[in-house]
């Protein structure tokens, strides 16, 4: 069996560090820190008098060069609490319109880390050069090289202003955020799930390996939370060196209790080390993320489709737009081998994950979306149509009699809901249509994707 890929444990943590607001602009504060003792030492050991060499360049004296200081200075902090605010309203706009799950893709935004990083560490740059400026009977010290670097970081916070207020503009824009997360997801869609698919194969649905008859023993959770990370490699080393088979109770995107189980130990019970070594492969927090959990990044954009089949929004053109954009995730995946991730040592299973089918991804993005939609001929029609879409990249008949079943509930949903005759007629028929997409190709026929 092929090995699911997943980012690495080091990998994960550098990338939930980026994705938190303070961490990159806490970095940039501390690089501008640097910057300025850097160039401030300099001056003090340049030999040269820049500003008798180049008087228009570095010409400033002690008095110009604090007033510039505290002009940067005071204007930065200004535009960086500007430049918050206006992050504050696009969260708060975006979790109001779309979904509160957006708020993890907005803090992850690198360039508005980065201008606010900036912003707050030319405040910082400005406040270290200012003090070191000496005058009059002070004894005469201006760092010429340092006060002219702070000019120029005024001028990048200038261009960097404007940018941040086009980009902010964008990135509320109903498709950018679907389309940003489509990529995303397609992106972990295509890590998690890198083979194509076979015609026979039966995508990861025909349960795990038959193991002997053995004596299960829970491993606790230490805190509650959901399942972020699983270190499969891992669990798989422990259970060899132990002689166990661990089975896990929750996979990633999961719900845990506090001493709840979280995988259940094969064989002799574990010690306390061992519980403590296997509850170390999995990393449980707060929230969800998308790294190793393709169904999270799917979820999302059918919230945003049901947020905007809600009473209070009843914005169909959103709905359909985040339709097409699950309908190219479920694509994406129609195509590849969907299997769990299970550990074999020698033949012996040594990790047994939770099952993989293709049939949840599917039930997970129509589902919610045909309960939402009965009545609404627009997003009914494009159900079905999405259905016949996405059976054009797969040929295995397990998932095609998945996408057949959703296709008879989405009918049924018509048929209680639709109540003008000639839109009913005109989704049977499209229904019609879609039923003979959904039946096994012939032998030998092209697959889209070879």
């Amino acid at each position: 069996m092929k090995r699911l890929s997943a980012p690495s444990r080091p990998l994960a943590l550098v990338d939930r560090l980026l994705s938190t607001l303070w961490f990159l602009p806490a970095t940039l504060v501390a690089l501008a820190v640097g910057l300025a003792v850097g160039l401030v030492e300099l001056d003090a050991r340049l030999t040269v008098d820049l500003g008798a060499r180049l008087p228009r360049l570095f010409g400033a004296g002690a008095e110009g060069s604090r007033g510039m200081l505290q002009a940067i200075a005071g204007s930065m902090i200004t535009v960086a609490g500007l430049t918050f605010s206006i992050t504050m309203v696009t969260l708060t706009l975006a979790s109001s319109q779309y979904s509160p799950r957006m708020l993890r893709t907005f803090k992850r935004d690198r360039f508005n880390q980065v201008v606010l990083g900036t912003f707050l560490g030319a405040f910082a740059y400005c406040l270290v050069v200012l003090r070191t400026v000496r005058g009059g009977d002070e004894g005469q010290f201006v760092p010429s090289l340092a006060v002219l670097f702070a000019f120029f970081l005024a001028l990048a916070g200038v261009v960097l202003l404007i940018v941040f207020i086009d980009h902010v503009a964008s990135s509320i824009q109903v498709a950018t955020i679907l389309t940003n997360l489509r990529r995303e997801t397609d992106e972990v869609v295509e890590a998690l799930f890198p083979d194509a698919d076979e015609p026979d194969d039966p995508g990861g649905a025909g349960g795990p390996p038959a193991t002997p008859d053995l004596a299960w023993h829970a491993v606790p959770a230490r805190r509650s939370g959901y399942v972020q990370h699983a270190d499969f490699e891992r669990l798989a080393g422990l259970a060899r060196a132990r002689d166990v088979v661990v089975r896990l109770e929750r996979g990633v995107g999961d719900f845990v209790v506090a001493r709840g189980a979280l995988a259940y130990v094969g064989g002799a019970p574990p010690d306390a080390d061992l519980c403590r070594a296997l509850g170390g492969c999995f990393e449980v927090h707060d929230h969800r993320t998308i790294e190793q959990d393709a169904a999270f990044g799917l979820q999302v954009l059918v919230d945003i489709a049901l947020k905007a089949l809600s009473p209070g929004v009843n914005d169909t053109t959103t709905a359909g737009d985040a339709l097409l954009h699950v309908t190219a995730v479920l694509a994406n995946l129609a195509g590849r081998r969907v299997e769990t991730p299970h550990r074999f040592d020698g033949g012996v299973a040594r990790v047994l994950a939770r099952e993989v089918d293709f049939a949840r991804f599917v039930a997970l993005a129509f589902g919610p979306l045909r309960r939402n939609a009965a009545g609404n001929v627009t997003v009914l029609r494009g159900l079905i149509e999405a259905l016949g879409e996405v059976a054009h990249f797969t040929r295995n008949a397990r998932r095609r009699r998945a996408l057949l079943h959703e296709l008879e509930l989405i009918c049924g949903t018509v048929s209680a809901s639709v109540q003008a005759a000639e839109d009913r007629e005109a989704l049977e028929a499209c229904a019609r249509a879609v039923r003979l997409r959904l039946r096994p190709p012939p032998q030998g026929s092209e697959h889209p994707l070879r």
